[in-house]
C-alpha cells in the first residue's frame, strides 16, 4: 500500500476560486503527494561519487598548483584574508569592493578580475571544484538511509514567497546542471531496486509562456503557437533580420532579454552578463520593448496595480504582500528590489502554481510500476519499469499540459535513461 492511498479527500467550500481554491485543490493535496515522494526518496549510486570524487580531486590539485605557480608562493586558497593579500597586494590588482573584514574576494570581484589576471579566473574553477566535492561527492553518501539506501529529502511548501517548492536535507534542486563537471553529479541519481528508467519530464520555458499568456503580446502568443524557437525569433524582430540570418550572439543576447525581463534585469545587469557596453545592452533592451510594447504595458499595470492595493497575485489567487512605498507611483530608470519581486511573483509563481496542480494530478500513480521522485523547479523525476515507460511518459505529459490554461500551448519535454544526467 502507498501513502496516498491512506489519505481521505479534503472537504471543499462551495466555490473553488481564489484563495480557497488554491488552498483546497493545490496546496492540501499536494501534502500526500510531498509526503509520499519525501518517503519514497532517491537512488545514488555511491561508486559513481568516489569515482567523480578521485577525479575532480585530481583536477583541483592541478589547479592549485597553477594558482600558486601564478602567485609565486603557496597559500590557503580558501581563506579570503590570504587570497586578498595576493591579489591586491602583492599582484596589485584593482581593488573592486570593500567589506567590513578588508578587501572583498566573492566571486563577482573575481569575475571582474578574470580579464585583468589568469589567476581569478582559475581562483573561480577552484572554488567550483570544492563546491562539488564538498556539497556533492562527500556530503551524499553520508545522506543514505542505512534501512532504505535512498536519499529522503525534504520539500518545503512554505519557504519560497512566490510558491515554488524548495527542498533541503539535501537541496536537490541545487544540483548543478550548468556546467559539464556539474552534470556529471546527476549520473549518480540512478533508479531504485525494481526500477529500470528514470523519466524527465520538464516544462519547456514555462515563464516565458506564462508571460505571453498575461502580457497578450502578439508576436510572442503566434511564436508559442507555431513552436517556433522564441529566442530566435525576439532577435529577428529586435535587429531587424531574417530569422536564418540570427547568428548565435543575437540569440544569446535575445535569450538573455527574454528571461531578464521576468527578473526586471537592468542595463548593467545585462552588459555584465552578456560582455558589452552598457549603452549597448540599453539599446537592446528599448529595441525589445519597443518591439514587444504590450509586455512593457503588461509590467507596467502589475506595479501600478501593485502600488494600489498592496499586493500582487498569480493566476490561481496566490498573493504576495509589498509594504507601503516600497513600489513607486512613477517609475523612472530601474525597477528596484521590490518592484522586480513582484513581476517576478506573478510569473514565477503562476508556473509554481501551474507545476503543483499537475503534481495533484497525477497522484496516485497505482496504474503504473513507477515513483514520483522529486520535483526540480520545472521538471518532475520518475523511477519506472522497462513495461511501464512507454505509458507513463504519456500519462505525466498529457497531465502536466492541464488541458492547457493558458492562451499559448504549454510544452513538456520528456526523457527516459538509465540516469538523471
Amino acid at each position: 500500500m502507498k501513502l496516498s492511498d491512506t489519505h481521505t479527500s479534503v472537504q471543499r467550500p462551495a466555490k473553488n476560486v481564489g484563495t480557497n481554491f488554491l488552498l483546497y485543490e493545490i496546496e492540501l493535496p499536494l501534502l500526500s503527494v510531498l509526503v509520499e515522494m519525501e518517503f519514497t526518496g532517491v537512488t545514488v549510486d555511491t561508486e559513481v561519487l568516489r569515482t567523480l570524487g578521485k577525479r575532480f580531486a585530481e583536477k583541483q590539485e592541478i589547479l592549485e598548483q597553477e594558482i600558486y605557480t601564478l602567485a609565486g608562493h603557496s597559500f590557503n586558497i580558501a581563506s579570503p584574508k590570504q587570497l586578498a593579500t595576493v591579489l591586491f597586494d602583492e599582484l596589485g590588482l584593482r581593488q573592486v569592493k570593500k567589506t567590513k573584514s578588508g578587501q572583498s574576494t566573492d566571486v563577482e570581484v573575481l569575475e571582474e578580475l578574470k580579464d585583468v589576471h589568469p589567476i581569478a579566473e582559475k581562483v573561480i574553477q577552484h572554488r567550483q571544484w570544492a563546491k562539488l566535492r564538498g556539497t556533492y561527492i562527500d556530503a551524499l553518501p553520508e545522506l543514505i538511509h542505512p534501512h532504505t539506501g535512498r536519499i529522503h529529502s525534504s520539500f518545503n511548501q512554505v519557504v519560497t514567497a512566490t510558491g515554488r517548492l524548495s527542498s533541503s536535507h539535501p537541496n536537490l534542486q541545487n544540483i548543478p546542471v550548468r556546467t559539464a563537471d556539474g552534470r556529471e553529479i546527476r549520473s549518480a541519481f540512478i533508479p531504485g531496486k525494481g526500477f529500470d528508467l528514470l523519466l524527465s519530464c520538464d516544462y519547456s520555458q514555462i515563464e516565458l509562456r506564462v508571460l505571453a499568456h498575461f502580457s497578450g503580446d502578439e508576436s510572442l502568443c503566434e511564436a508559442f503557437r507555431n513552436n517556433e524557437d522564441i529566442h530566435t525569433r525576439v532577435a529577428s524582430e529586435v535587429f531587424e533580420v531574417e530569422q536564418e540570418e540570427v547568428d548565435s550572439d543575437m540569440r544569446r543576447a535575445a535569450k538573455a532579454v527574454n528571461f531578464g525581463v521576468i527578473y526586471g534585469q537592468s542595463a548593467f545587469g545585462l552588459s555584465k552578463q552578456l560582455g558589452i557596453d552598457q549603452k549597448e545592452a540599453q539599446k537592446f533592451i528599448d529595441g525589445y520593448f519597443a518591439t514587444y510594447f504590450s509586455i512593457r504595458q503588461y509590467l507596467e499595470s502589475v506595479l501600478d496595480d501593485c502600488f494600489e492595493k498592496g499586493y500582487v497575485a498569480t493566476l490561481f489567487g496566490r498573493r504576495r504582500d509589498f509594504a507601503p512605498g516600497t513600489i513607486r507611483p512613477i517609475r523612472t530608470g530601474n525597477l528596484n528590489a521590490a518592484e522586480r519581486m513582484a513581476i517576478n511573483t506573478v510569473i514565477q509563481g503562476t508556473a509554481a502554481d501551474l507545476m503543483k496542480l499537475a503534481m495533484v494530478k497525477l497522484m496516485p500513480l497505482d496504474r503504473f510500476q513507477a515513483n514520483l521522485l522529486m520535483q526540480i523547479h520545472d521538471e518532475l523525476v520518475f523511477e519506472v519499469t522497462q513495461e511501464d515507460s512507454a505509458g507513463l511518459s504519456e500519462y505525466v505529459v498529457e497531465t502536466m499540459l492541464l488541458n492547457q490554461p493558458l492562451r499559448v500551448p504549454l510544452v513538456v519535454d520528456a526523457e527516459l535513461s538509465k540516469c538523471w544526467k
